[in-house]
């Protein structure tokens, strides 16, 4: 599957989604409303804790975030990300571990982002996760949960929704 980054440096550049169907890519239409959204992300760091293609990340490098941690635990997805990150000339802005994101809360409790993007898969939404995701969000910091439009923003612990939107089959709450 063929990707595409919206706008920035590398917008228009294209990268693979993985062969997997464990990973959903967050649709360009979805990712430019978001970024278009939060305005200037200069400099800002940005945690992507459901990696899956990378898409998220990519598209907040090209768009001047300073640095991406993508979390992910599908094999066949760190592959390519993997292989896109050097495609796309991401080199050491973006840096993927390869675990679930839980795992990785527990063995990083001192790390803290500006921007916490949580795209994860639809049928597997763990509120638990979410809320221990608000451990590794700077003061002031956002957090976007991506989830299916036919369903209520999910309630996390320690922030509160300051944005919602739909578009069509999946929806984006905006926490602070």
């Amino acid at each position: 599957m063929r990707l595409r980054v919206v706008a920035g440096s590398i917008g228009g550049r294209f990268f693979e989604g993985p062969d997997s169907p464990a990973t959903h890519p967050m649709s360009e239409r979805v990712r430019g409303a978001l970024f278009n959204m939060l305005g200037d992300i200069s400099g800002k760091t940005i945690l992507d804790p459901f990696a899956g293609s990378g898409a998220v990340s990519f598209e907040a490098l090209s768009r001047g975030a300073a640095q991406a941690i993508l979390i992910e635990r599908d094999r066949r997805a760190q592959e390519t990300i993997d292989e896109n990150i050097i495609k796309l000339g991401l080199g050491t802005r973006a840096r993927l571990i390869r675990a679930n994101c839980r795992s990785w809360s527990l063995t990083a409790p001192g790390e803290q982002f500006d921007l916490i993007i949580a795209d994860p898969p639809y049928n597997d939404v763990k509120v638990s996760t979410l809320n221990m995701l608000t451990n590794h969000l700077k003061p002031n910091g956002l957090m976007v949960v991506s989830y299916p439009g036919r369903e209520s923003a999910p309630t996390v612990n320690g922030v509160v929704v300051v944005d919602k939107r739909i578009y069509g089959d999946a929806a984006l709450a905006i926490y602070r």
